[in-house]
């Protein structure tokens, strides 16, 4: 898949938050059932294990989760992480690319479920994660 133009984006994913930039993340598929990211493996990225931090892995999934549950909002609603499930199967190497492609399990009401794949360069997964966003009412960001 090639990478659209940032125009090209649903506004939720063109407008990344500063974590996300730090992270050197980047959209590249954003429509409400499902979400697409990609990230270079630098060495700010890596372990003592010389190998992608599992922490960096999981932050990936929030945001690329986060970011398709954003999408799937009424006008003024928020969304936060109530629970993340991280199973990690495969090390991910500094210097590969991983791809992050999240998908909706659950859309409803109060909370959203979504499970993020992280690929490797390879093709192989690295990680599944499911996290469950509460919906937060107009107005309440607390």
């Amino acid at each position: 898949m090639t990478d659209p133009s940032p125009d090209a984006l649903h506004p939720v994913a063109r407008e990344q938050p500063p974590f996300a930039l730090h992270l050197d993340m980047r959209i590249v598929f954003a429509e409400p059932h499902q979400v697409e990211a990609v990230m270079e493996v630098t060495p700010a990225h890596i372990n003592r294990n010389g190998v992608l931090h599992g922490g960096a892995i999981m932050a990936l999934a929030d945001n690329v989760g986060g970011t398709g549950a954003f999408m799937n909002l009424k006008p003024g609603e928020g969304t936060t992480t109530i629970e993340s499930k991280t199973n990690f199967f495969r090390a991910v190497p500094a210097g590969d690319k991983v791809r992050a492609i999240a998908v909706p399990l659950h859309l409803g009401r109060r909370t959203q479920v979504w499970q993020t794949t992280i690929l490797r360069g390879d093709g192989k997964v690295a990680a599944l994660v499911t996290q469950t966003q509460m919906v937060l009412p107009p107005g309440d960001r607390s």
